[in-house]
């Protein structure tokens, strides 16, 4: 219930508005008939213009050009295969009942029997069913879906499954992703005149307020020995940078180096430490009161047993492996060094993700993997965001793919499957267009000459068996070794 003061306060809000802007699916329009209806009312409208065709191909230009102004470009505009098999099914019956129209002609032109050339009609008919046309691309989707569940891999939709495979570029997000997110101190390391323990007790009292997994490691480790912190006030975090706060008139603050150098000096001796301690993949954390330089505190995240062997099958796979993170240059790079990654991004903002997937885009196909709420956008952004099913509900929900496992090894067992999907589907296609290619001259008659004709009960015959050998071959995907 609101209170009398909240409801003033809405009022208040609700006079100023001169403007609302509204979703469009579900909320203008329940279902795409009734977008549709609205195209065709519009190319109506246009009609002294030009025809349908061009005012319709007109608007999807336009539409494509626009999609990132209007908030939905992130992804590419991509068609599911199925329904470019739904199209070229559309495309195939009308075709077919013109070439059994066709038949029908010329052979009563030619002078056969009514009955005659009814039959070679029908038998066009008949065996150029196109079953197995529509039945390769979603059967085959279905059973990889289904092989993906199994093995805790869920595409989101068909496309994600159908483009998963076309990647050439994987971006990693370090913490969480390739490492374990679990990170633990590893050195306490007080600057000349400084205690441990005032260090230690500083660093716990500042990091107390923060949900960063780094100060999770800190607070975890005062905890193990014992520390009460302190009640700090004017807390402060600075994504990217560090932290802030006031305890009894000093000002506290954590976070990087660089961060801290802006703020007071650091000795040179002190700035070497902290490069001895990157160097060996580990993340200094240094910490100031008032003016005063206390020191770092090294925190170390060790990196998943199967994320090596994972990143070794992605570049066995002609895929071009980088890690994004937010470390320093030479912490980053010690982990790529020991992962294995081909490229090491560092020193990432958490907003700033984002415009490096849009940069690796242009380099090819790109899928991002993350875990977190800072890898939301950028996993929108990739054409392929796969989330860790450990991670956040909003990475999840950007995501196209989820790890239900949380495991590294089932991103490249994810892009297999993908492949052998894709090569399927092509196998299926390349099959019923064969055996249509073949089977409707037949039915027709071409090879009457050579003594080659088909009854229209074989043909039926030969349908079933085009479908169901496309249903067989789709099954097939059930023995794809994923992690072979």
């Amino acid at each position: 219930m609101m209170n009398k003061t909240d409801c003033a306060t809405l009022h208040e809000k609700l006079q100023g508005i001169r403007a609302i802007a509204f979703d469009a699916d579900d909320t203008l329009w329940e279902l795409q008939n009734h977008f549709e209806a609205v195209e065709h009312e519009y190319c109506r409208l246009l009609a002294p213009w030009g025809s349908k065709e061009e005012v319709s191909a007109a608007l999807f230009a336009t539409e494509t050009a626009n999609m990132a102004d209007m908030g939905y470009g992130c992804k590419a505009f991509t068609i599911s295969l199925v329904e470019n098999a739904d199209k070229v099914s559309g495309v195939f019956v009308p075709v077919v009942m013109t070439i059994s129209l066709i038949t029908l002609i010329v052979w009563l032109l030619i002078g056969q029997a009514f009955p005659y050339a009814l039959a070679r009609a029908i038998s066009v008919l008949v065996i150029s069913c196109p079953c197995a046309l529509g039945l390769a691309t979603p059967v085959a989707i279905m059973v990889g879906n289904g092989l993906g569940a199994k093995n805790g891999i869920l595409f989101k939709t068909a496309v994600s499954l159908e483009e998963a495979g076309k990647v050439k570029i994987i971006a990693l997000d370090k913490t969480g992703t390739i490492t374990k997110g679990e990170p633990k101190v590893t050195d306490i390391c007080p600057a000349d005149g400084v205690s441990g323990e005032e260090l230690l007790q500083t660093a716990f009292s500042l990091e107390q307020k923060s949900e960063h997994p780094l100060a999770k490691a800190v607070c975890d480790y005062g905890t193990e020995h014992a520390l009460k912190a302190d009640d700090v006030s004017d807390f402060t975090a600075l994504p990217g940078n560090g932290l802030t706060a006031s305890l009894q008139g000093e000002t506290l603050c954590g976070g990087s180096v660089k961060f801290l150098e802006s703020r007071t000096s650091v000795s040179e001796s002190d700035k070497k430490k902290a490069d001895e301690l990157a160097s060996a993949g580990k993340t200094p954390l240094a910490f100031l009161k008032g003016s005063r330089f206390l020191g770092f505190i090294a925190v170390a995240d060790a990196i998943r047993e199967d994320s090596p062997t994972a990143i070794k099958r992605l570049q066995s796979m002609g895929i071009h492996v980088v890690m994004l993170t937010g470390d320093n240059e030479r912490s980053a790079k010690a982990i790529g060094i020991e992962a294995g990654v081909d490229e090491v991004i560092a020193g990432v903002l958490p907003d700033g993700k984002e415009a490096v997937i849009r940069d690796l885009k242009k380099k090819g196909r790109v899928a991002m993997v993350g875990d977190g709420i800072n890898d939301a956008p950028a996993l929108t952004s990739a054409d392929i965001g796969i989330a860790i099913g450990a991670g956040t509900d909003v990475a999840i929900d950007a995501a196209d793919v989820v790890l239900m496992k949380s495991t590294l090894a089932d991103v490249p067992a994810a892009i297999k499957l993908s492949r052998s999907a894709l090569r399927n589907i092509h196998e299926n296609l390349f099959w019923a267009f064969i055996y249509n290619i073949i089977g409707i001259p037949l039915a027709a008659g071409v090879f009457v000459s050579l003594g080659l004709t088909l009854n229209p009960m074989f043909g039926a015959a030969a349908m079933s068996l085009s479908s169901f050998c496309v249903v067989s071959n789709a099954l097939r995907l059930n023995f794809c070794k994923l992690y072979q």
